[in-house]
């Protein structure tokens, strides 16, 4: 049963919005409907600049970690990277291993292959150390590994975690951790992928090469306020800002002896905005005998940004971008800062060309491990696409796109989600991952060309594995159901290849509506799992429950997997249906209720709904495509659609002005029993496109139709 719902919004709010955001009445509405408000998240719908991506030195150790790695650069070190199996991981390794050639550093790179289990292990830090190797880096691994990173320490090998799994309660050291997830990292957002937080670490490691990394800088501006002078000043380091004061000071009243100044000014070097009036003002408060060292950054900062040299800062602070987002008035030292930052981002050319065949992959890995699609990843993402739909698609990826008819079309968050993420993945499902690594680092356009075949392959024979064994594990967790108190699904089988329990346990909770587990063996000791999940459960939590029987485990809330010896399945079974009891589910199986963002009138229905389709993008996990509603769509035909059967329909909705275009999946034997052509309908619909003989053009896909009452 599909329930219509659009919830009702504050025309207060959405007029603010509008006003406040410069942003149309109908974005405004869909914001506020899906509860976007502050200033904070907006920013990230409608901004798309990478200078708003949070700094990579918010990572508290993420100077450690730079320092390690240039020490091994200088040093002549051997370094080696240690990822996943899986795209985040595949991705992760490829861009920092191209980061780290770009240094010169003596790098190679391993993920695990055929039956090696997930994270990094005892024998691959043995071989590391046998080839007098002294650094080691997991990507998107690595946070669970105590036991292997702490034998490192004893061979005289340091590790570098770049990671964004869950941490467990004692962290592996000694070890340098960058993870978001980490309550200590003091980063400001946690749902960065594997390639993300390797891509903060990479762009950590471009911005050590300028002349500004690990100085420290202090903004200071001082401004009248009645009788008295408000003297406000920043610390920063690496564009981070580290502390801030401000002293109310009345002239003649105080020496500088008996302020915070003097210590918090130490040390530093002094940056002001107009030094003539800075020292003029500091002169009325402390007389002349006081002398500040000071640089007027605003004629450098005008060679990089003209618009702005005859502005006061007075004038700059409302004009700044991040702080028309901000929730707190903007003030004169704020806009300094965000002027400051910008400045050096751009001098530097920190975000480059470079970055865009990085965030591409970045932008792959964030949809293939279902990472929010909030904060910043919307940021990541959106330039990753946009580098992909100018044309600029780096090499290898391109190979696949030429492979899955993708060359030359619109792509989108689903078009990666679907096409590319299941072939990327398909190897180490398979046991061969380093085949998405060896495609993304190839030369060889001929090399790459074979292997883009030979991926292909495994993906063919990933889904025929998956066909082969939905049987079985289809009637294995059907009788489950009874034994978890019809809460959690499970399949132990022989006959299921360790390759494709994922898949299979996602399809299970598509079938069932619940938790579902599905096992494989790899040998006559061994054995391996996944769990996805559905209903708003955290199934995380449940393997950190089961975990005394637990090889080892990890993921995400809807998503994770684990490995166990045989002997012990029995009791972690026992345990799983312990567990099952007390579950406890916020959302109804079901029902299936449709979030409607906005009723759009007929003048409303043009193809310019693309536009706002688009702002909206990226599209996946906490950031649903946008769904619409209209009413009085008349039917003008309807053609049954269907290869093997007949089960979907194309149909002509008229929309005032507009004739529609539209798809309605599974919906074949609706028609002429639910609706007719020529009735008059209202429907649920989102807006796509439709790519043919190389035109594109706007279409709906119908989600539900109802005749009016």
């Amino acid at each position: 049963m599909k329930i219509w719902e659009k919830k009702e919004v504050a025309r207060e709010v959405v007029k603010e919005i509008h006003d406040r955001y410069n942003c149309d009445t109908l974005t405004a509405a869909i914001l506020a409907r899906r509860g976007i408000t502050s200033g904070n998240d907006i920013l990230y719908y409608l901004e798309d600049d990478a200078r708003y991506l949070h700094s990579p030195f918010c990572f508290s150790s993420m100077e450690d970690a730079v320092d390690r790695v240039i020490d091994a650069a200088e040093e002549g070190e051997k370094v080696l990277i240690f990822g996943d199996r899986d795209a985040d991981g595949i991705t992760s390794t490829t861009i920092l291993y191209e980061a780290l050639k770009e240094m010169k550093i003596d790098v190679r790179w391993r993920i695990p292959t055929g039956d090696d289990p997930y994270g990094l292990t005892i024998q691959a830090v043995d071989e590391f150390a046998a080839d007098y190797g002294t650094l080691i880096i997991t990507v998107d691994c690595g946070i669970a590994n105590n036991a292997e990173i702490a034998h490192a320490a004893e061979l005289g090998i340091d590790v570098i975690v770049l990671d964004h799994h869950n941490p467990q309660e004692e962290l592996p050291s000694p070890a340098i951790i960058i993870n978001p997830k980490v309550p200590s990292c003091n980063y400001p957002f946690d749902g960065l992928s594997g390639c993300g937080v390797a891509y903060k670490f990479i762009t950590a490691l471009r911005f050590s090469k300028n002349e500004l990394y690990k100085q420290q800088i202090c903004l200071l501006n001082v401004r009248p306020v009645n009788d008295a002078y408000v003297i406000e000043a920043i610390k920063i380091i690496n564009c981070c800002e580290t502390a801030r004061i401000t002293e109310t000071i009345v002239s003649g009243l105080v020496s500088i002896t008996q302020t915070r100044l003097l210590p918090f000014l130490q040390g530093q070097q002094i940056f002001v905005w107009d030094e003539p009036l800075q020292k003029k003002l500091l002169a009325k408060i402390f007389g002349t005998g006081v002398e500040f060292n000071m640089l007027d950054i605003r004629p450098e900062i005008a060679k990089v940004i003209p618009g702005i040299a005859n502005l006061s800062l007075l004038r700059l602070a409302p004009m700044s971008k991040i702080a028309k987002f901000s929730e707190k008035e903007p003030g004169e030292l704020d806009g300094f800062f965000n002027i400051f930052v910008t400045f050096v981002l751009k001098k530097i050319a920190l975000y480059s060309p470079r970055d865009e065949q990085d965030l591409q992959l970045v932008a792959l890995s964030t949809l293939a491990d279902l990472m929010p699609l909030k904060n910043e990843n919307r940021i990541l993402v959106r330039l990753g696409l946009n580098a992909m739909n100018k044309g600029k698609i780096r090499y290898g990826l391109s190979e696949l796109f030429a492979r899955q008819n993708m060359l030359g079309k619109h792509i989108s968050t689903t078009d990666l989600t679907w096409n590319i993420t299941p072939v990327l993945n398909a190897g180490g499902r398979l046991g061969h991952p380093e085949t998405g690594v060896e495609l993304f680092l190839e030369q060889d356009p001929l090399k790459r060309a074979e292997t883009a075949d030979k991926m292909m392959q495994y993906n063919k024979e990933r889904k025929q594995l998956g066909l082969d064994a939905w049987p079985i594990v289809e009637k294995a967790a059907y009788e489950s159901l009874e034994n978890f108190n019809q809460n959690i699904a499970v399949a132990v089988d022989e006959h299921v290849h360790r390759g494709v329990t994922g898949i299979l346990a996602t399809k299970l909770v598509q079938h069932f509506k619940v938790p579902s587990i599905v096992i494989a063996f790899l040998d006559e000791n061994n054995a391996v799992g996944s769990i996805r999940s559905t209903r708003g459960y955290d199934v995380s939590s449940l393997l950190e429950q089961c975990a005394e029987h637990l090889t080892n485990h990890g993921g995400h809330a809807y998503a994770a997997g684990f490995s166990l010896e045989r002997k012990k399945i029995p009791d972690f079974l026992e345990s799983v249906r312990h567990i099952s009891a007390a579950i406890e589910f916020t959302q109804d199986a079901d029902e299936e209720v449709l979030s409607i963002d906005a009723e759009l009138p007929h003048n409303y229905m043009t193809p310019e709904l693309l536009n706002l389709v688009d702002r909206f993008e990226p599209y996946g996990e906490a950031n649903a495509g946008l769904c619409f509603m209209a009413k009085n769509l008349k039917i003008i035909s309807a053609d049954i659609l269907g290869k093997v059967e007949a089960k979907h329909l194309k149909l002509t909705l008229s929309a005032g002005a507009h004739k529609w275009p539209a798809l309605y999946w599974n919906s074949a034997e609706k028609l002429k029993n639910e609706f007719d052509i020529g009735d008059t309908v209202d429907a649920v619909f989102s807006v796509g496109r439709n790519c043919f003989n190389g035109t594109e053009t706007a279409q709906l896909v119908i989600t539900d139709i109802h005749k009016p009452q």
